[in-house]
């Protein structure tokens, strides 16, 4: 019996500690090891019945081995490096109507916005659903990849325009279009260059309650506001033939965000489908490139959500990971991250309520 359990532990200890390895060198891996290094956070599972093996076949040196292994993949699933947002000022909070002057804002005051993105998968995603959430969540920003005609007339037909009447939108029936719907003003800035999938860049523009309203889709001028570079996310998948092109989408969003951020103040939001997980190095190395030096922050690993999958949602029999995400710069806190099953399409539609800070 405790011989069978040595072997049995060996077994399951040596693929997932070959793995490990692959996640713990920040190398440029072929395809294969890009894909199996998504599913890097369940490997606590054969780890820990590894070491529970290793218990029972008596033999400390396979029980160290599983023991190590099992606390670097732990110390991986929250790690102390990931990014973290500043805590809101004491007495900051949310500004109410009637705390600020007209034309200005406190220091340190925040306005709330409720974010949300879906990968649509080729527009199918059923539209009702959209805009339910929208509706019982309070989403004011929505950003859409793979969007195409066909799902912005179902989304007008039930009602999206009234809740989240501003769009940017550019719909394509291959995959490659997109759509930004908000509640608030947003002016486009432009598209990433020469990138299969559309990655638009805009500026959204949130009034500060009790300092100013927006009327025909402007901030009443010197009223305070606080202001967010936006980025609706798609980049190609990891597949063959495609890895090169998908670490290029990555490099080109943290050449944005280093554009956008030399200063270290400006409000840095990018939402949508990565295509890669906390687990990639391309991705971490995106993050590591926020405003001033700073880390940007994922906001699903940075709420311990790294077991809350964002895809596949359509039953293929594979463990759930998540590609889909929030991020912003430090300086925006968030709460109320969440995952929400939609029909008609494989991926989680992700939200989260940030804290943006307001201009001074």
């Amino acid at each position: 019996m405790t011989a069978s359990a040595r072997v049995l532990a060996l077994c399951i200890l040596l693929p997932a500690a070959a793995l490990s390895v692959f996640r713990a060198i920040p190398a440029e891996w072929p395809t294969q090891v890009v894909q199996l290094l998504s599913f890097t956070p369940w490997l606590v599972i054969p780890a820990a019945l590894a070491l529970a093996l290793a218990l029972l076949g008596r033999r400390p040196v396979v029980t160290a081995a599983a023991v190590l292994l099992l606390g670097v993949l732990l110390f991986w699933l929250w790690a102390p490096d990931a990014g973290r947002a500043d805590a809101v000022q004491a007495g900051a909070g949310q500004t109410e109507a009637g705390g600020t002057g007209a034309g200005a804002a406190d220091p340190g005051s925040t306005v709330p916005l409720t974010v949300m993105s879906i990968n649509s998968r080729f527009g199918r995603a059923d539209a009702a659903e959209i805009v339910r959430l929208v509706r019982d969540n309070g989403v004011e920003l929505l950003a859409i990849q793979e969007h195409t005609q066909a799902l912005e007339d179902r989304l007008a037909a039930e009602g999206l325009g009234t809740l989240l009447p501003n769009r940017i939108s550019s719909p394509v029936d291959n995959g490659s279009g997109s759509a930004t719907y908000s509640k608030h003003p947003i002016q486009a800035i432009g598209l990433i260059p020469d990138r299969p999938f559309q990655i638009p860049t805009f500026r959204l523009t949130v009034p500060v309650a009790g300092a100013g309203n927006t009327t025909s889709g402007n901030t009443s001028p010197g009223r305070a506001a606080a202001t967010l570079e936006v980025t609706n996310v798609h980049t190609v998948p990891p597949v063959a033939g495609r890895v090169g092109q998908w670490r290029s989408d990555l490099e080109s969003l943290g050449r944005l965000v280093a554009r956008n951020g030399t200063d270290g103040q400006g409000n840095q939001l990018l939402l949508g489908d990565f295509n890669a997980t906390y687990d990639h190095s391309e991705f971490r190395r995106l993050l590591d490139g926020g405003p001033g030096g700073r880390k940007l922050v994922d906001v699903g690993t940075a709420s311990g959500a790294r077991f809350t999958p964002t895809w596949p949602m359509d039953g293929r029999p594979l463990p759930g990971i998540t590609i889909d995400h929030v991020v912003t710069s430090a300086r925006i806190p968030a709460s109320g991250y969440a995952v929400h099953r939609v029909a008609g399409t494989d991926h989680a539609a992700v939200l989260a309520t940030l804290d943006v800070p307001a201009n001074g």
